[in-house]
């Protein structure tokens, strides 16, 4: 483990770019098990959470190779076993739920353990199980493990139980080598299920739909490899950089923000009183999303006057709403944070009150962060969450002294090389070994 040992206070400079979305990597990294062949992926991070889901395909059978910094080779040869999967890495991360879909799509029977991630309280799996029954695949969870089996995946047409976004991944992956025609219902439309909907066609996938909540999937025999596919930016970095840069009150341009996905929460920004200039419109490197570049000019803030909450694409989105509360700390005012999808996210919210903010718990879900207040340093331990332990950071980053992160783990698993990146700009930041 390694720790974070901060000097804040410091105003942040220049410019910094959005990298790729950790989301979008690991679901398409998961579909590659589907397509025999080598595939290429560019643009790929370099985080925890990616590491994790190449330990898990190399253990199974797929070689993959990191050809540059980037740059990854994934080599398929159909010969998937998977008793020797790697249930260490398995564990640590809930994407790993994404293997359902798309192994159900190339073998008949298996089983998985069940996965961790972030500790957010329960997280049901009733979305994926019901989805998939309805797909022909059953999927039976005991204490320690998933038993997915199946005959023949058959064509359907259903409702998603939710619109979650690893769920809606998995039962597109498992319905794109089905039979016939699926029809998915209030599927979730976020950047990471487009991302990965782009990347199945350019394997030859026919998915119609894609940006909205009723996707329609005809089934194909057999899937190519692509080659030198590029993952997309991540809003959600985007927007973490951007909170920094408020919380710190620092003039900095992000860089290669997916626009689309953030347009809500700039809104929210602008209620507020955030001044920022936007720049024209390019496309990503993949062709297929809208990108900007965001200068965040320093401004005097107020709280919103209502309730700020997450919601399916189009709307706020989830991993967006935690990176309000450092912002919501520098607003004069007060507003409810209504984290309603996780149990116990909101509770480590609380955790900033140790930087001097006022965060008050109202139950598991609700919070309300006033402001201003004035930041100050502490020694803190990550907790096992990845957004809030990004708040503990860009708090820290704002208060005037010396705090130590400690554990970030959570850190690291969807922001690379984060300390470089922040002292590039004009942080005060290093990274120790514990």
């Amino acid at each position: 483990m390694s720790q974070f040992i901060v000097n804040g206070g410091k105003k942040l400079t220049g410019e910094i770019k959005t990298n790729s979305a950790k989301n979008s990597a690991v679901a398409i990294l998961c579909a590659s098990a589907m397509i025999e062949g080598k595939t290429t992926l560019t643009d790929v991070p370099v985080i925890e959470d990616v590491k994790r889901i190449i330990e898990i395909l190399i253990s199974i059978g797929i070689t993959v190779t990191w050809t540059s910094k980037h740059e990854v080779e994934i080599i398929n040869n159909g010969k998937l076993n998977l008793n020797k999967l790697d249930k260490k890495a398995f564990i640590k991360i809930r994407s790993g739920l994404l293997f359902v879909g798309s192994l159900s799509a190339v073998m008949d029977n298996f089983s998985l353990p069940k996965s961790s991630g972030c500790k957010l309280g329960k997280r049901t799996v009733n979305p994926y199980k019901l989805a998939f029954d309805h797909l022909g695949i059953e999927v039976v969870e005991t204490d320690e493990s998933y038993n997915i089996s199946r005959k023949k995946i058959k064509e359907a047409e259903f409702t998603m139980y939710e619109t979650g976004d690893t769920a809606t991944e998995s039962t597109i992956m498992a319905a794109t080598l089905g039979h016939g025609i699926t029809k998915i219902y209030f599927a979730s439309s976020n950047y990471m299920t487009q991302d990965l909907c782009c990347f199945l066609i350019k394997a030859g996938a026919k998915i119609e739909g894609i940006g909205t909540s009723t996707l329609k999937i005809t089934g194909v025999n057999k899937l190519k490899p692509v080659e030198n596919y590029s993952i997309m930016p991540d809003p959600i970095e985007a927007m973490s950089f951007i909170s920094i840069a408020i919380t710190t009150k620092s003039k900095l341009k992000i860089t290669n923000c997916p626009i689309d996905f953030l347009r809500l929460e700039i809104e929210k920004l602008k209620v507020m009183g955030q001044k920022l200039k936007i720049s024209k419109v390019y496309k990503s490197k993949n062709g297929y999303f809208d990108l900007v570049d965001i200068e965040i000019i320093p401004s005097k803030l107020k709280a919103l006057p209502d309730k700020i909450y997450g919601r399916p694409y189009p709307g706020l989105n989830m991993d967006n709403l935690p990176l309000f509360v450092p912002i919501l700390t520098q607003a004069k005012g007060s507003t409810l944070i209504h984290d309603w999808v996780y149990e116990n996210r909101a509770i480590y919210y609380t955790e900033l009150n140790n930087l001097g903010a006022n965060v008050m718990l109202h139950d598991p879900h609700r919070v309300t962060v006033t402001g201003v207040t004035k930041l100050t340093p502490a020694e803190i331990i990550c907790p096992p969450a990845l957004r809030p332990s990004l708040n503990l950071l860009t708090c820290m980053l704002a208060a005037k002294g010396r705090s130590v992160l400690r554990n970030a783990y959570a850190i690291d698993r969807g922001y690379e090389n984060i300390v470089k990146r922040l002292r590039v700009i004009g942080a005060d930041i290093k990274r120790v070994n514990e």
